[in-house]
């Protein structure tokens, strides 16, 4: 796993990691994903939109974008609505958007400034255990008596999760939210190993911690 080793960003002071408990761990149930999109317009508003909204699936995408679109004053990119590259200089651009993307956009996606101050990953990025090429490399390293978790699967979505979270950070001057909406950072054994593997920001459960740290 990659670290972070002479970074120039002072994450103590221009960063927040944001992880709520009150949403429990991600279930494939409608209440759930209302629950999400509830979170996330709500830290959309603190942060004024200037919001990247990532997500595992395009399934999640979706839904979070059917229950938030008409309820939030801010422009909302979503995508597949156009071309990625596209769809970033139309966030950059706005200036105050909202933009929600899959795969693509966790990673090599450059938006310094103020047009991006909060970044929102909708849960832990494992891979999707039921992918034909996941399931062949798992059964490959149980054959050969590994350990398919911990060798396998928790080190790629530990990348994965240092490369949403270095979306929020372009910039010595750039400062903004991380949020996390994924509890098992607290009650699995795994989350300390996400925990401990991201930079050293300050970290919060409350949302008023976030309120506070966008107040002039």
């Amino acid at each position: 796993v990659e670290l972070i080793v002479g970074s120039p960003f002072d994450y103590g002071k221009n960063c927040l990691l944001y992880v709520p408990r009150h949403l429990g761990p991600p279930a494939n149930a409608p209440e759930y994903t209302e629950h999400v999109a509830k979170e996330i317009i709500s830290l959309i508003e603190i942060a004024q939109g200037r919001t990247f909204a990532l997500f595992t699936s395009h399934r999640m995408l979706s839904a979070v974008h059917e229950l938030i679109w008409d309820k939030i004053d801010y422009p909302i990119f979503a995508q597949g609505e156009m071309p990625p590259a596209r769809l970033t200089d139309a966030f950059k651009a706005a200036g105050n958007g909202v933009l929600l993307g899959t795969s693509s956009f966790w990673e090599g996606v450059d938006v310094p400034g103020e047009a991006l101050s909060m970044v929102i990953m909708d849960k832990l990025p494992f891979a999707t255990p039921d992918a034909p090429t996941e399931r062949a490399r798992e059964r490959a390293i149980k054959e050969a008596g590994g350990n398919a978790f911990g060798e396998y699967s928790l080190p790629r979505a530990q990348i994965r999760l240092k490369q949403g979270f270095g979306r929020l950070l372009r910039t010595t001057m750039d400062r903004g939210v991380v949020a996390i909406l994924d509890s098992r950072l607290y009650t699995k054994s795994y989350g300390r190993e996400f925990l401990k593997d991201l930079p050293p920001s300050p970290r919060t459960d409350s949302i008023d911690s976030v309120a506070r740290f966008f107040a002039p």
